[in-house]
């Protein structure tokens, strides 16, 4: 993890930064950095860049390097006003390794930005042993980052995260549109709850408009709604990688802005259209809640959260509850949404859910 310019201590700090304050959270995080490696990573944290032995590579027939950059949006405010720091960093490592995942590619290494008013070395740390754990939960190595001071800019207690990751995929296993084949069934993915989409929408309706306090304990949730709200991404990476390995899996679709119909639109051929089934599944209470408290109407809420899948496989019919099966093993629900028939690339949500 770099740390900020060498500018003399005593000038800089009188500017707002605090070179001390970052050697000390360099400190903190090195043992959650630590957990996070792969044996390809060369080196530790500390260095100008760091270093992934790409000899791993030349086991692969025709390699594909896969990569994605993200952060993971308002997410951030909910966690500043609980001041509860080491679970945002499984958003931003879900937000990235599972748009990676979608296209058959394993995620190797991931970099994180951290932009704050502030360094506070404590915050920074658990920032940073959320992201570790979860890059251990995925598979891939925290291999360095920055962790940048913007007195000024932003308030001390506020911040930022983003990131970037890689991955690769042999190129005769990449997934997308070019296998979808008519009849492929649509195997929906719970999601832990909200993940990290959407969060303008739900802190509008439920903190800004109906004036809920983070603390307030909400019966249909069993938790305060901050609880709830905080709830961390679920990483599917692993499992989706064993599902591209063990059934015929043709396109896999990360569940993110835009919502399930948008993103399943994304890797479906022009020729080729998905419908899915209301009725197969009934969201997380969160989300009825946002529907009914702010009424929304529910093509915008469906335009806007994942309400309740987090992920779609795209999976040949006599796989299908082989591909459940796989899920289940990872502690993931699942279930067969829908199917896949001629049509024009768009998908289409029909029926109703249970209870609405």
């Amino acid at each position: 993890m770099t740390q900020p310019s060498d500018q003399p201590s005593n000038a800089y700090a009188a500017a707002g930064v605090s070179i001390e304050a970052g050697d000390r959270a360099v400190e903190l995080m090195k043992g959650w950095v630590e957990k996070a490696r792969r044996p390809e990573m060369i080196g530790g944290i500390g260095g100008f860049a760091g270093l992934f032995d790409a000899s791993a590579l030349l086991t692969y027939n025709r390699p594909l390097l896969a990569t994605s950059a993200d952060g993971v949006g308002t997410k951030v405010a909910i966690a500043q006003a609980l001041d509860k720091h080491d679970t945002i960093g499984f958003d931003l490592v879900g937000m990235l390794v599972d748009d990676l995942v979608v296209c058959g590619a394993e995620p190797l290494f991931l970099t994180d930005y951290i932009a704050t008013g502030r360094v506070v070395p404590e915050r920074i740390a658990a920032i940073v042993k959320g992201i570790a754990e979860a890059c251990v939960e995925a598979g891939c190595a925290l291999i360095g980052g920055e962790t940048a001071e913007h007195p000024g800019l932003l308030e001390p207690d506020e911040y930022d995260v983003a990131g970037a990751t890689t991955g690769v995929v042999e190129a005769e296993k990449l997934l997308g549109p070019g296998r979808v084949r008519p009849g492929d069934a649509v195997i929906a993915m719970e999601a832990s709850g909200l993940h990290s989409n959407g969060y303008s929408l739900v802190r509008h309706v439920l903190l800004s408009s109906a004036g809920w306090s983070l603390d307030r304990h909400v019966d249909e949730l069993g938790r305060t709604l901050g609880e709830e709200l905080l709830e961390p991404t679920r990483i599917y990476a692993k499992a989706c990688l064993a599902l591209a390995e063990e059934t015929a899996t043709h396109a896999m679709s990360h569940v993110t802005g835009g919502g399930l119909a948008a993103n399943l639109a994304r890797v479906m051929p022009e020729e080729l259209g998905a419908t899915i089934e209301r009725g197969t599944w009934t969201p997380a209470p969160v989300f009825d809640l946002v529907r009914r408290v702010g009424d929304v109407p529910q093509a915008d809420l469906e335009q806007t959260l994942n309400c309740g899948v987090g992920m779609v496989a795209l999976t040949d019919p006599a796989d299908a509850y082989k591909a459940v099966a796989v899920l289940d093993r990872f502690g993931i629900r699942a279930w067969v949404a829908g199917s896949v028939a001629s049509g024009d690339g768009s998908v289409e949500l029909v029926g109703q859910h249970p209870g609405w």
